[in-house]
């Protein structure tokens, strides 16, 4: 239990009887107890900044007499009454011996991919879909800096100093021309402080147009003439990652350049991978740390490695950690002729 920041602007509370207990602690008290730390844990982290036991105690027996709390504890039982559902479906998807493996198939029908992929809310690989793509060819790095090295483009950079890359990715925007950014990505050695990623928007320039002319056939049940509005182009060196996080609709992103390590945790499982922050988790797959994040224990997490001509499908609100393990190349869309506009309640979380 770490102690609470202070918030300087936060009112205080009266120096007695509580002497020492502010805002910023009566606001910690509330969440402790909220999580069902015992009141004497809570004390023992308290005393030891120097506040006196008994102000904690009595700060403690009033937090949680106080109806504002009451009526808190009363909404967190609809929460667990709803996560538990979400929990109980969850063991059902979990019946399905098949459930860690993410399956690669080829040249489904379109009725067939939306039963069990879209409504069925399934993470799957698409084989052959880029078979005819000129991008397969005309997108190897040197390739992409011949044609378009002139061009300046955004990408983020000086990720490594910030633990928090992706979700101050604003500050980390930087413009270069791609053919510096391209000889860096292939001279660099694995990295994850530069990345060129799809908030970059390159497809919507005039200059880059000509990217999506080498694009063939596509999935079944994407519809062709809305590609320019709900493509993103992805370009960096392997060791990039993007951090668990889950997206607002459905899309495909087929790797044209090396090879992207996927890793899906179900969306069933959201209330245990602490999304208190938009659309992100704190968790890191790779290493995931149980003691600060308990309730992430014991989740299943489905991977696989897609590779040149590979296409990922991400379903519904499936949450995804993604790593290059080589030098990647990549084009996602989200063009699909199914509803693919959805909402999602305080989207923008941030108060934690």
């Amino acid at each position: 239990m770490d102690r609470p920041p202070h918030d300087p602007d936060a009112p205080s509370e009266p120096a007695s009887p509580r002497r020492g207990i502010d805002a910023d602690w009566l606001q910690w008290i509330a969440e402790q107890r909220l999580r069902n730390c015992s009141a004497e844990s809570m004390v023992q982290t308290m005393t030891a900044t120097g506040l006196p036991a008994e102000a904690c105690r009595m700060a403690i027996g009033a937090v949680e007499a106080d109806p504002i709390f009451v009526a808190a504890r009363r909404h967190q039982q609809l929460h667990a009454k709803l996560a538990s559902v979400a929990g109980n479906l969850q063991r059902l998807w979990e019946l399905d011996p098949a459930y860690t493996t993410v399956e690669r198939i080829r040249e489904p029908s379109r009725e067939a991919f939306v039963e069990r992929y879209v409504r069925g809310c399934r993470p799957v690989v698409l084989e052959g879909i880029a078979d005819d793509w000129p991008a397969m060819r005309r997108w190897q790095p040197d390739a992409l800096a011949r044609r378009f090295g002139h061009l300046e483009v955004e990408v983020q950079a000086e990720r490594h100093a910030d633990r928090q890359y992706e979700r101050n990715k604003l500050a980390h925007r930087r413009t270069v021309r791609l053919a510096e950014f391209i000889d860096r990505v292939l001279h660099g050695g694995p990295s994850n402080d530069s990345y060129l990623t799809a908030n970059n928007e390159i497809l919507r320039q005039p200059g880059f147009a000509p990217l999506l002319e080498d694009i063939g056939t596509l999935p079944a049940l994407c519809d062709r003439s809305r590609l320019g509005d709900s493509a993103s182009f992805w370009l960096g060196p392997a060791g990039t990652v993007t951090p668990l996080h889950h997206d607002t609709l459905m899309l495909f992103h087929t790797q044209i350049v090396g090879s992207k390590r996927w890793r899906f945790v179900s969306p069933l499982h959201t209330p245990r991978l602490y999304n208190h922050f938009e659309y992100y988790s704190p968790i890191d797959l790779s290493a995931p740390d149980y003691a600060r994040y308990p309730d992430a224990e014991g989740v299943p997490v489905l991977e696989v490695v897609a590779g040149p001509g590979d296409t990922v499908f991400l379903p519904l609100a499936w949450w995804h950690e993604v790593t290059a393990l080589e030098v990647s190349v990549s084009f996602s869309y989200s063009n699909l002729d199914v509803p693919n506009r959805y909402a999602y309640a305080n989207a923008s979380i941030s108060n934690w």
